[in-house]
């Protein structure tokens, strides 16, 4: 008997279950009467963000451990939130990037054709659009990530791409933008450490627990050469992965490349 036969509501696994998006969407998942079981590191996420179903400590990389989680809770899907993030950092240090992020998602993706896991909700991001060619960016707009993190992203679309066709793999990617705020109940919300997100480090400003807020980019076409972002708030974010994955397993889609 799998464990989900235990706790109530087809099990999905959420990879990046402990993060920020990550733990918005468990929440999100359990309203629609699912069983979010977390699969984290718990390098970057966090245990206590964990409330709305079992967390299984694993890295994305570590095939044997997902085949173990995979077996012994038998998910009807997968959402995946695991991976690196930083922008700057993927400049820095891209071979770790590609390591985490498309590897990491090769062994994930390698187990679940193994056994017999057939959807995938992939959180992707606008940075595989690179420099937009108009605004606002229409989905099929041609992509042209111009950074480690962004290219890494496209490669994963790619491979899931590949898989659907070979394997027969049902995947929705969603491109989002800056995710912000945090759950309405205060069950969830930002919290890395360092903190690098711009509405944090703005907040931890105007209290006096950083001593100034850095913006970066002079040469943006707005009033002062500063660049204006995109946000869409954290619970919006988690509720579309649920629609999504709804939309998987009824046999619909939300459009792709």
């Amino acid at each position: 008997m799998s464990r989900k036969a235990e706790t109530g509501g087809p099990a999905i696994l959420v990879t990046g279950g402990a993060g920020y998006v990550g733990s918005h969407a468990c929440k999100a998942l359990a309203k629609a009467g699912f069983t979010p079981v977390t699969y984290d590191s718990l390098e970057t996420g966090r245990a206590e963000l964990v409330k709305w179903g079992p967390l299984e400590v694993g890295d994305i990389q570590d095939g044997a451990r997902l085949a173990e989680v995979l077996d012994g809770w038998r998910p009807i899907a997968v959402l995946h939130f695991a991976g690196l993030i930083a922008v700057g950092d993927s400049v820095k240090d891209p071979l770790s990037y590609y390591r985490s992020n498309v590897t990491g998602s090769l062994e994930l993706l390698e187990r679940m054709v193994e056994k017999g896991v057939g959807y995938l909700v992939f959180s992707s991001s606008a940075a595989v659009y690179g420099d937009p060619v108009c605004c606002p960016i229409p989905e099929h707009s041609p992509t042209n990530p111009v950074n480690p993190y962004g290219r890494s992203k496209l490669m994963i679309e790619q491979c899931l791409a590949d898989a659907e066709r070979a394997y027969g793999l049902k995947w929705l990617a969603l491109r989002y933008f800056n995710a912000c705020g945090a759950d309405p109940d205060g069950d969830s919300g930002e919290c890395h450490d360092p903190e690098t997100h711009l509405i944090p480090r703005a907040l931890m400003a105007a209290t006096g627990e950083i001593p100034h807020l850095d913006l970066f980019g002079t040469t943006y076409p707005t009033a002062d050469g500063t660049c204006i972002r995109d946000y869409i708030h954290v619970s919006d974010l988690a509720d579309w992965h649920v629609a999504a994955l709804e939309s998987l397993i009824a046999g619909g889609g939300l459009g792709r490349d």
